[in-house]
């Protein structure tokens, strides 16, 4: 089974939405969500004359039943953009049904359009669902390990 779905930039009036399905992915990830402060830097930084990332919902008519936010970064030795996908996220009743691989093509056209040489990223260890998913369309596993330094006054 597929759905028909559209993809939509957020916006002010859509963002509530948007900060939703993030919420439900911190969840997923059994990590905590954004906070008061948080959510109101993620709607300027996503929404500002100069966005720091960009963010899209899918819409099955009127639900919004996933989202995608990706940012640009630059690699030294392609001398070209690299689109950085920081999340994608269907709900879990509309997994399987062609969301996810519409999003993932949303930014596959979004990051070749912009002339970007590859599209990079990261996915938790556990996650054997998304890994079996990405896999599938052709991704292959990098071998470099994630390390982070976390600001003392955000939660890690």
């Amino acid at each position: 089974m597929s759905l028909s779905v559209s993809v939509e930039r957020v916006t002010r009036e859509t963002f509530p939405v948007f900060a939703d399905l993030v919420t439900a992915l911190a969840e997923y990830e059994n990590l905590a969500p954004p906070d008061a402060e948080a959510r109101h830097r993620l709607e300027e930084d996503g929404l500002s004359d100069l966005p720091r990332y960009e963010a899209y919902l899918a819409w099955e008519g009127t639900k919004a039943v996933g989202y995608v936010t990706f940012f640009f970064t630059y690699s030294t030795f392609l001398a070209l953009p690299t689109l950085y996908l920081e999340d994608i996220f269907v709900r879990p009743e509309r997994r399987r049904m062609g969301v996810g691989r519409e999003l993932f093509s949303f930014c596959i056209n979004r990051a070749w359009e912009s002339g970007c040489g590859r599209i990079e990223w990261q996915v938790l260890e556990w996650n054997v669902p998304a890994i079996r998913f990405y896999e599938a369309l052709g991704a292959e596993r990098i071998g470099w390990s994630v390390y982070r330094i976390v600001r003392p006054d955000l939660p890690s």
